[in-house]
């Protein structure tokens, strides 16, 4: 096709759009030409036509010439380059998944390049949306993304949660605002059977985990009559649901003083109060003390940060997913039960079962793989590009060495 977006262009070195034409939508600072096109005479998050180095036209997308991820493919189609037109179509889109999923309003409605929209993330709590933009190029459509959501969903109000770390990669400014509407302090969750309430402005992600939200409900067949170790609990999604399954007690541990004040809340929130406990701790100490202490459980849940956000951090983040999980199966009774997840890209669901496996031979534990999971389906994984299949979760009996 010859008739090309009226953009400045983007042109690729040599061979360098062979990963393009296999659906992938990055491009590096290395692969482009810019002897012809110069990078540093294009301003962050405009938007180019990318051409191969014959010239022929690839798609638009839009550019930062600051960062190593230098620009990202959005439309393959000439005729429709990123636009509030184009936000709208793939809004939909997402939303028609999402609608034949979930049976209510809570989940992860855009989750940027598998839903074609690289760069946005958009988060559904009832009638609140909170918006992420990670890159200069959604950043210059803000207006229009605003303008999109709100012709797509009508919510009562629209945050822009705009303060995540990975923007000052971008060179962009870190904030948070209402952009439409009213958004509460606190917004409601649905999950299962169980409610919650998050705070959107300050609470981890956009407030919620919605990614573990159906291994959440897949660890409720483990927990009835059990006693639980909700490790890293954030605001106590793992341990309250497992209540709601039938768990006789939950103890919820986090750093954060604020996460175990949201426990607390929800909790009462449940009428589940008198058998959640909240306690204060660090990961790796907490554990150690409750060795020492010779407590034991029948489930132990494991969902850490990112211990390996970089692949330089692989050799330490994998040091530190053996400690974790032999520390946790440790307490564990002779038949419990472990859930461990990785949210860290750089570890894979391979070497995440071969570190917890190590962990359970170096105590005499031998391990059974009972489930495996991964992010839910409003967190699609996009085929040719490995980066958005990121999370890992398994299911483990921890019975005596045999």
């Amino acid at each position: 096709m010859n008739d090309t977006p009226d953009l400045p262009p983007l042109k690729l070195k040599k061979d360098q759009e062979r990963r393009l034409r296999t659906g992938h939508c990055w491009i590096y600072s290395n692969e482009v030409d810019i002897a012809q096109t110069p990078l540093k005479e294009l301003e962050p998050g405009q938007a180019v036509s990318l051409l191969d180095h014959q010239g022929k036209w690839l798609g638009s997308g839009y550019v930062n010439p600051h960062s190593l991820l230098c620009a990202r493919l959005v439309s393959r189609d000439p005729e429709h380059p990123l636009s509030v037109s184009l936000l709208v179509h793939r809004l939909k889109i997402a939303l028609g998944l999402r609608d034949h999923v979930y049976t209510a309003p809570y989940y992860r409605l855009v989750f940027g390049e598998s839903d074609g929209l690289p760069g946005l993330v958009v988060d559904r709590y009832g009638d609140v949306a909170v918006v992420q933009l990670t890159t200069a190029g959604m950043e210059q459509m803000k207006e229009a993304v605003v303008a999109a959501v709100d012709k797509v969903l009508k919510p009562a109000g629209i945050l822009l949660r705009n303060d995540s770390s990975i923007r000052r990669l971008e060179g962009l400014d870190l904030y948070v605002e209402e952009a439409a509407g009213t958004v509460p302090e606190q917004v409601s969750v649905q999950e299962g059977g169980s409610r919650f309430q998050v705070d959107p402005r300050q609470g981890q992600k956009t407030g919620w985990f919605f990614d573990q939200a159906d291994n959440r409900s897949r660890m409720l067949r483990y927990v009835r009559g059990k006693r639980v170790l909700d490790m890293c609990s954030y605001v106590g999604a793992w341990g309250i649901r497992a209540l709601e399954g039938g768990a006789v007690s939950a103890r919820c541990v986090d750093s954060s003083e604020t996460a175990l004040e949201g426990v607390a809340r929800n909790a009462v929130l449940n009428s589940v109060a008198d058998r959640v406990e909240a306690q204060k701790g660090e990961a790796f100490d907490t554990l150690r003390r409750l060795r020492e202490a010779r407590e034991r459980f029948d489930l132990v849940f494991l969902d850490p940060p990112a211990f390996i956000k970089r692949n330089k951090d692989l050799k330490e983040g994998t040091l530190a997913y053996r400690r974790l999980n032999q520390a946790a199966l440790q307490l564990l009774e002779r038949d419990g039960v472990l859930m461990t997840s990785s949210c860290s890209y750089h570890m894979t669901r391979d070497s995440l079962l071969q570190v917890v496996n190590q962990a359970g031979r170096h105590i005499d534990r031998s391990l059974e793989v009972l489930e495996q999971g991964q992010q839910g389906p409003d967190h699609p994984v996009h085929p040719a590009i490995p980066e958005t299949g990121y999370l890992k979760t398994y299911f483990l009996r921890a019975l005596p060495s045999f």
